[in-house]
């Protein structure tokens, strides 16, 4: 078994398993620790393995041809990836920030925006308030898809903006360049694969736990990201 946990209850857990073979991040050293270049080193040492910090996840590409008919994703429209929901409310930035963001880009250019959030209370409240405004005719829901229906949607987004949430890491390991909303994690949740450009609450310099920063994000500061990316200056 490979734990990727320094944690000494996991270890007696495998132990009390009876599994005879363990291998383990040194127990007692979780802080400080860096979550990507520990589990490099941690795979190297015992598989002999490098590996890059940069996930890719492979499509069939008529699923991605089949989505894009399905849902009229057409080239002549910047196709966006909104990731509003959140592992929990210090990481959901408001709709009201999403919906200005949304202003922004549909009067500079015509798109689609793509709704991506879990199916609880408070992240449906999100999106019906996304859906409340007038970019509703915009808007397509896709939280109640399954995975394997969910991922070709995304392939064909030209770019996502999301909060630091599981939409982020799935879009960036697609290829679609990714903005990541840091309101409350460490930076380099949203930062360790080349497809990811964080975004810092206004003032802020790092962001952490605890940072409590979703007030401070700044749809405009998004707005020129995603001109900057996609070359829209």
């Amino acid at each position: 078994i490979f734990i990727f946990n320094s944690s000494f209850r996991y270890r007696m857990i495998a132990v009390l398993a009876k599994i005879k073979k363990i291998y383990q991040y040194k127990l007692f050293s979780k802080k400080n620790q860096n979550i990507i270049e520990t589990a490099k080193i941690f795979l190297k040492k015992n598989l002999k393995v490098d590996v890059e910090s940069n996930p890719k996840i492979s499509i069939n590409s008529q699923k991605i041809l089949d989505a894009k008919n399905k849902y009229q994703i057409i080239d002549s429209e910047i196709n966006i990836l909104l990731g509003i929901g959140g592992s929990g409310p210090t990481k959901r930035v408001a709709p009201e920030k999403f919906i200005e963001l949304m202003n922004f880009c549909s009067n500079k250019f015509k798109c689609k925006f793509f709704l991506a959030a879990g199916s609880n209370e408070a992240e449906e409240k999100i999106i019906n308030k996304i859906l409340n405004s007038k970019h509703k005719d915009k808007c397509i829901v896709i939280n109640k898809l399954k995975i394997s229906e969910t991922l070709p949607i995304i392939k064909n987004c030209n770019i996502s903006v999301c909060n630091d949430t599981s939409f982020s890491h799935l879009s960036a390991a697609l290829g679609v360049e990714t903005i990541v909303l840091m309101t409350d994690t460490p930076l380099l949740y949203g930062s360790y694969s080349p497809r990811m450009h964080p975004i810092l609450p206004d003032g802020e310099k790092i962001v952490t736990h605890d940072t409590l920063g979703k007030d401070k994000i700044n749809p405009e500061k998004i707005f020129n990201k995603i001109k900057n990316i996609l070359k829209l200056n």
